[in-house]
């Protein structure tokens, strides 16, 4: 099995316990337990803590939580305890002590496996109900149901499953052994990352980084080869890692204008060399992208080199 330790959001703590999402009695017995934590999140914002042991999610009894919100099952964990999401307008009101709002982005690579898997499957959950509350079918509301994992039409009765986009993303050699990085022209200045791309329907996914690779820096790949893969719920997309051999004839760069504004060979000494002088940023310590370019680099990036 790939090595994804490194992938800050590909950990998980909790079993999510699948065989319960439709055991109402189950459930209802869950939550009110006494042993239970709960997860308020609005807009893919959690509370979080800063400790002396790092960075932790506030997790609530159920009859501290606030009583409206749709509630999401995240699973068990070894001592029993379950876990739910609530989904709410907002957060809410100020807890005791230093509990800040925060998101993935910013916190995803501080949490414990624990809490990085439940905050990741909470995002992924509250961002898709949100935006599926109509049958795409028949058009009628559609209703909650499988503790958050399922809608189902209140007509139609058509049941509706959370979305995931398969993406490929790809750190590309050449026969020199440099990388092929590019930048996009709304990111901060002097942020280089590997390339990447949804695959699109009918294709593979090696057909998917070949055709990516080509239409962003118009550079052929010869082989590809899987690494892993992380979840990335910004909105709902599953990256799929790979390393990639360049064809030697066509390592040509030509950029596409859209997708980039601007991508090139690097060698190691280039990136380390642009790294220290500050001109260069890698990307951020929660992407798959920095995995695939330390896998190449050989050692972990500079820690101040993140978002």
């Amino acid at each position: 099995m790939p090595d994804t330790k490194h992938l800050a959001l590909a950990r998980a703590g909790v079993d999510r316990a699948a065989q319960h999402r439709f055991d109402e009695p189950w459930l209802a017995a869950a939550w009110s337990h006494p042993s239970t934590k709960v997860l308020p999140i609005a807009g893919g914002e959690a509370f979080v803590v800063d400790t002396e042991l790092g960075t932790e999610l506030v997790l609530l009894a159920s009859f501290e939580s606030p009583q409206a919100g749709d509630r999401y099952f995240l699973g068990t964990d070894d001592d029993g305890t379950s876990y739910f999401a609530l989904a709410c307008e907002s957060l809410p009101g100020r807890l005791d002590g230093d509990a800040r709002p925060a998101g993935l982005r910013e916190v995803g690579a501080l949490l414990s496996d624990r809490d990085a898997g439940l905050l990741v499957h909470a995002v992924a959950l509250e961002h898709w109900h949100r935006l599926h509350s109509f049958c795409s079918r028949c058009g009628h509301p559609t209703e909650k149901a499988g503790a958050g994992h399922v809608r189902r039409c209140t007509s139609c009765t058509a049941e509706h499953y959370p979305r995931t986009d398969p993406a490929v993303i790809m750190m590309i050699t050449d026969e020199q052994d440099r990388c092929l990085l590019g930048r996009q022209a709304i990111w901060p200045e002097g942020r280089w990352s590997t390339l990447a791309g949804f695959v699109e329907p009918g294709e593979s996914i090696e057909q998917a980084v070949a055709r990516e690779v080509f239409e962003e820096a118009g550079v052929r790949v010869a082989e590809v080869s899987y690494v892993a893969s992380q979840p990335w719920p910004f909105p709902s997309s599953l990256m799929l890692g790979f390393l990639g051999k360049a064809d030697p004839a066509g390592t040509a760069i030509t950029v596409d204008g859209e997708e980039l504004a601007e991508a090139r060979w690097f060698s190691r000494e280039e990136l380390r060399a642009g790294m220290a002088a500050g001109e260069i940023l890698p990307p951020s310590g929660i992407s798959i992208a920095r995995h695939l370019v330390e896998l190449w680099y050989g050692e972990p990036l500079p820690s101040a080199a993140r978002w």
